[in-house]
């Protein structure tokens, strides 16, 4: 009689990566930012949305680790994608719909930011009462970095979180 069960890492290992029907599935996270990127995202888990969250497994790509995060009957709108550059700008965005991937696409951290985020400076025109939305340029790209374009102050990654 042969035995048809699954070995205890063989399960441990599908119940980490289940399907979902339909939502969002964000991977190549940066390991430790799954949460960051919820954040971002504007998702605190009292919206009744089932997600899921692997954060250090294992990437396929060797010796490396990522998080992946799955939101379930939610598909990300572009700006929402755009401000997880900022956060993950390695990430990977797969769209699915009856357990299948429809559109899969890597975020694109554009080299300017407009309107996104805030000046850490108190003293920018952008934080005045003048009607000037935030405008930065990328300066570094990961960890991401910005430099304010009025007041030429860089934000570190920290303080981008820190804003979400």
């Amino acid at each position: 009689m042969q035995d048809n069960r699954k070995s205890p890492s063989s399960i441990e290992q599908s119940l980490r990566v289940r399907k979902i029907k339909n939502g969002t599935v964000i991977d190549h996270i940066s390991p430790g930012n799954a949460l960051n990127v919820l954040k971002i995202v504007g998702i605190n888990g009292k919206e009744g949305m089932i997600i899921s969250i692997a954060m250090n497994v294992p990437s396929s790509k060797g010796s490396t680790y990522k998080d992946v995060v799955k939101i379930e009957n939610k598909e990300l709108a572009p700006e929402e994608i755009n401000r997880i550059a900022l956060i993950a700008p390695n990430a990977s965005i797969n769209i699915i719909r009856d357990y299948e991937v429809i559109q899969k696409k890597k975020v694109v951290l554009e080299d300017q930011i407009k309107g996104v985020i805030k000046c850490m400076n108190p003293n920018c025109i952008t934080n005045s009462n003048e009607p000037v939305k935030s405008f930065f340029k990328i300066e570094t790209r990961d960890p991401v970095s910005l430099r304010c374009k009025y007041c030429d102050r860089i934000i570190e990654y920290n303080d981008i979180v820190k804003q979400f």
